[in-house]
């Protein structure tokens, strides 16, 4: 059977034997890693499980309305059942959320006042909210023009920096944010147990300030979720791990019901809050996406794991490292090369099922501060829980792989990335040790 794969490997995407051979020699010492990642998978989805029949998912939820969409059942119970998994008082979650920095977005502006002040304690956020906020640019609309103050605090060797926080909360500061995923940094995410302990420490002297969790890429990759570790409010990306690859659109904003009220009323208008707005029939694809997403994430995971261990035998400095906790599905590679990158990203575009053909390139992407090359070859646009990689054209020229729905998928993309490097005389594939 091994060699009926590394045939077909050879005959229909053209990789060489050695790239295949030393791939396939770099999993077996994986299948521990994997081992764990699979309960963690198994417990998430008896989660999702019980939810959905908690909270009595019918065949008749997935029908939608017209015009203002007063009294969408479907909606409604979309809502009621992520608010169920992440354990939160209440929940929005719209088609119309464009992304998770809109989600994001509406967090801070449905419920930040002028005089107000947002502080990150994470460090620099990810390049899209800087602009948001207005750290960055000059979008009208942001932050500071609404004279919303920001104060960050940098991590120290990648951890939150608890001493600092406490001492930069003042009088002003309503929301503490943090920022889970890696971002375009060189940094883990942030674990389940690391937030746990920066809420409790924050909570005790400061109780009235909203404590705020971007958690895209994140959810389903541990057991628990922010709400449950004592978040207020947690957001993130439908088109990202709890959309499972199915969802066509979206965001969530999970946390307590009278925030929740609120940044509803910014997503419609005062007075309209959640009883408006349709879902366009969404509501199948959402919930379907949903009860994928425990599989789907943990699939993505054990690629992101095979991703970096093979690029960590190349000799490239890899983030998380083997050994690490996986907090998010990103994997970050740092290849001091913008060819390097520029291959690793065609190679991963030739992996997909879609627009397999297409040879991406770099560009001025809305949001961005550098010309950004992007490889995504999924089904839906922009989705990075299906296999994708992006990388900012910006020394020192890391890219972040994420997603990939199946297994088979993932190590292709591994595969095809080695592949074009070695054809390239980009890298020195007979340095790799194998133990």
């Amino acid at each position: 059977m091994l060699n009926e794969l590394q045939n077909q490997l050879e005959k229909f995407f053209k990789v060489d034997k050695i790239v295949i051979n030393i791939i396939n020699e770099i999993e077996k010492n994986l299948l521990p890693k994997f081992d764990a990642i699979e309960e963690i998978k198994t417990y998430n989805q008896f989660k999702v499980l019980h939810a959905m029949q908690n909270c009595k998912l019918g065949s008749g939820d997935f029908g939608w309305n017209t015009g203002y969409g007063y009294g969408d059942v479907g909606r409604e119970k979309v809502e009621r059942i992520y608010a169920d998994i992440f354990k939160a008082e209440s929940a929005l979650v719209r088609p119309s959320i464009a992304s998770g920095t809109h989600a994001i977005s509406l967090v801070f502006s449905g419920i930040l006042r002028p005089g107000d002040e947002l502080l990150y304690i994470t460090g620099s956020p990810y390049d899209t909210m800087q602009k948001v906020i207005g750290i960055k640019g000059n979008e009208p609309g942001n932050l500071r023009e609404f004279k919303i103050g920001y104060n960050q605090v940098d991590l120290v060797n990648g951890h939150i920096d608890i001493e600092n926080t406490l001492k930069q909360i003042n009088h002003n500061t309503k929301i503490v944010a943090i920022q889970r995923s890696t971002g375009y940094s060189d940094r883990n995410a942030i674990s389940i147990t690391e937030m746990k302990y920066a809420i409790s420490e924050i909570k005790k002297t400061n109780p009235e300030i909203l404590l705020f969790i971007d958690n895209c890429y994140g959810e389903f990759t541990q057991t628990k979720e922010p709400i449950e570790i004592g978040a207020d409010i947690v957001a993130g990306s439908l088109i990202k791990n709890p959309g499972g690859g199915i969802a066509v659109s979206g965001g969530y904003i999970v946390g307590d019901k009278r925030y929740i009220d609120t940044i509803a009323n910014r997503l419609t208008a005062p007075g309209l809050g959640k009883d408006c707005g349709l879902t366009f029939g969404t509501n199948r694809n959402t919930l379907q996406g949903l009860f994928y997403a425990p599989y789907v994430v943990a699939e993505a995971l054990k690629g992101a794991i095979l991703m970096g261990e093979v690029y960590h035998k190349l000799g490239f400095e890899t983030t998380p490292s083997i050994n690490d906790e996986r907090n998010d599905i990103v994997q970050a590679i740092k290849f001091d090369d913008p060819k390097k990158v520029i291959e690793f990203c065609k190679g991963i575009q030739e992996s997909g099922a879609v627009d397999s053909y297409v040879t991406p390139e770099a560009w001025d992407m809305p949001g961005y501060e550098n010309k950004v090359i992007m490889a995504s070859a999924g089904f839906i646009e922009g989705s990075s829980i299906e296999i994708s990689a992006d990388a900012p054209l910006r020394e020192p020229y890391y890219v972040y792989y994420q997603g990939g729905t199946n297994y088979a998928q993932c190590k292709l993309a591994v595969i095809k990335t080695v592949d074009n490097l070695y054809k390239k005389n980009l890298i020195d594939i007979n340095k790799v040790q194998v133990r």
